[in-house]
């Protein structure tokens, strides 16, 4: 078997070796995880306290006195202590979302996106009722007070401020009419953020002094958005961002706790294609636990939930400011927010390659208004102009390599029993005569991985791609079912996606025809040539089967384009000329590398002679 051959199987398994490693946790993650550890077990004690006490913050919503709302030496003169079941609903509402408050906890109770629909084709609600737990917890006269368990007040109706297309209403924990927590909620008329102020008034003699901080307590139940729940979990995760505006996030594969020792401009709850984010003014202060529990259940995707301080300076009034997103992870709508890094582009250079080429051409296909199946298309015929000098560059490597066959093939026989470094030497002899360079072909498909890496992260990624059907894939962003099983198999599914057999199928027969257009080496590794042919198109076939229609659809047609082009290459290419340019360079001198010359004095050493 020649070097190009051996170079091909090389690459395929660097390909299939790369992409287990890259969807892997690294060692790092899991070290940094368990150097953790610490300082997890030191905010779990800080918390214990309010832990504790959470019974006698349920009781003291439910048995304090009517009038009520807060119990200690000064007593709350106010009808905030209801019971629950007076709960009073109040809804915001603009373009894009409908917000429902609750005035249990003053809360966020539900959020509906008008523009969207679940995978079940029902408004799309990225929660309801107790799936959003908000409050703060403090001390107050040595008792844990949770607002998450007491009746604000909702104060009237919903005003319009700051111009007609801005909403607002405001949630109140009263002491007194002069002692008030306030939770101030602004809707504008198209946007995805949602305004939230805490105000704090004259209560600085009602929180206990030793406290300069509140803790906000937030958690999520998500539910099921998607048609496919196994990739929903696969991408739904805690995102957060620092002070530098690096962004990091918590292995979406387990259930993790982690404690963030930094200041952090915002906290994600991320689903697949939809988010909820904490987004703070100034900065979100530290310690901030973050956590995602794994979920059984087929109603929910995953738990999430977040724990940081709300600093409190004791002073008779005083504000934190801050906003949620509630909105898709679309990457320009992210970007007006700066949210963008949501979107999972990819690490490093990868994520550059889609921001500044598979994006921007993605987005210009969109604006001609035609199908999705048909931006791929015309997306692949793009991708593979670009790449057309690199391929050609590697075709030709190959064609001189077809071109020497004969030459190398005698130098196998004259050498077959000699020693393999005087094979090696003549072969490479041979190579430089001809002015033929057998790794010419390695290059430029190293160069074409990053760009197949990068796609490979941007379909299952695009917002775009969500519920739009092409030929038989009813949603491009999820996979095709062409024929439901009725068992699962490990490693393939439990159905039959034909895009992802088009995709297995057109690789075999790309690899058949690269195999017949490549020198070919002994019998034997020949053999295992073919056999790696057949079994990594099984092992894609199994990988493939539940990602993406829209990726497998990319796939396939990239084979296909290829496929084509390396026989347009066939007829346009003269192995003639070829064989005339070999012979002529033969007739130069040859240059020596500094490489090739430490090869030949190393073989001198030990005796051997060297090809003229």
């Amino acid at each position: 078997m020649d070097k190009n051959s051996i170079i091909g199987l090389v690459l395929i398994m660097a390909i299939f070796i790369g992409f287990t490693i890259y969807t892997q946790p690294s060692k790092e993650e899991l070290a940094a995880a368990k150097q953790k550890q610490d300082s997890i077990a030191l905010v779990e004690q800080q918390k214990k306290a309010i832990t504790l006490k959470l019974k006698d913050t349920a009781t003291l919503a439910a048995t304090s006195p009517k009038n009520d709302s807060l119990v200690g030496d000064s007593a709350i003169k106010s009808p905030l202590t209801a019971a629950v079941d007076t709960e009073k609903l109040v809804t915001l509402e603009n373009e894009v979302m409908k917000l429902t408050l609750t005035s249990k906890g003053g809360r966020v109770k539900q959020v509906i996106l008008k523009k969207h629909t679940d995978y079940a084709g029902k408004p799309l609600s990225l929660f309801d009722g107790d799936d959003n737990r908000f409050g703060l917890s403090f001390f107050e006269n040595n008792r844990v007070v949770n607002t998450g368990e007491l009746q604000f007040n909702a104060l009237g109706s919903p005003v319009n401020v700051q111009g007609k297309d801005s909403t607002s209403f405001a949630m109140r924990l009263e002491v007194s009419p002069e002692k008030y927590l306030e939770y101030v909620y602004t809707l504008k008329g198209d946007e995805y953020l949602v305004g939230f102020k805490i105000n704090f008034v004259g209560l600085n003699d009602v929180i206990e002094q030793r406290s300069n901080s509140l803790d906000l307590e937030w958690l999520v139940n998500q539910p099921q958005l998607e048609k496919s729940i196994t990739n929903e979990r696969a991408a739904s995760t805690a995102y957060w961002q620092f002070a530098d505006n690096e962004t990091d996030y918590i292995n979406e594969g387990k259930s993790e706790k982690q404690v963030i020792q930094n200041k952090l401009n915002w906290v994600a709850f991320k689903q697949q294609f939809f988010s909820s984010v904490f987004v703070a003014k100034n900065a979100i202060d530290k310690p901030i636990t973050l956590e995602t529990q794994m979920q059984d259940s087929s109603k929910y995707v995953k738990t999430i939930s977040a724990a940081f301080p709300i600093p409190y300076g004791h002073k008779p009034s005083e504000s934190f400011n801050a906003a949620f997103y509630f909105g898709p992870n679309h990457y320009k709508t992210l970007s007006k927010y700066e949210l963008q890094s949501l979107v999972p582009l990819g690490w490093s250079f990868l994520g550059w390659i889609n921001r500044w080429l598979v994006i921007p051409v993605f987005d210009f296909l969109q604006g001609m208004n035609i199908s999705y199946g048909i931006i791929i298309l015309l997306l692949t015929i793009i991708v593979k102009v670009l790449l057309l000098p690199l391929n050609y560059k590697s075709y030709m490597s190959g064609a001189r390599m077809r071109v020497l066959k004969p030459e190398v093939e005698e130098l196998n026989k004259k050498f077959e029993k000699k020693d393999p470094l005087e094979k090696q030497q003549a072969t490479m002899a041979l190579y430089r005569k001809a002015g033929v360079n057998p790794m010419g072909g390695c290059l430029p498909m190293l160069l074409q991985l990053p760009i197949t890496l990068a796609v490979f992260r941007f379909f299952p990624a695009s917002f775009e791609l969500r519920h739009q059907s092409f030929l038989w894939a009813d949603d491009l962003s999820s996979y095709d079912s062409i024929f439901q099983l009725p068992f699962s198999i490990w490693g393939y599914g439990d159905h039959v996606s034909l895009f992802a057999i088009l995709m297995a199928i057109t690789t075999v027969l790309y690899s058949m025809v690269n195999m017949q257009m490549q020198p070919s080496g002994d019998d034997m590794m020949a053999k295992q040539m073919k056999i790696m042919m057949y079994i990594m198109p099984v092992i894609f076939l199994g990988v493939m089967n539940s990602q993406s229609s829209g990726l497998c659809y990319y796939y396939t047609l990239g084979n296909l384009l290829t496929f084509g082009q390396q026989y347009a290459f066939k007829f346009l290419v003269d192995e003639k000329a070829i064989r005339a340019k070999i012979e002529e360079n033969k007739k130069k001198p040859v240059t020596k590398s500094n490489f090739q010359k430490k090869l030949e004095d190393m073989a001198k050493q030990k005796g051997y002679k060297l090809p003229k």
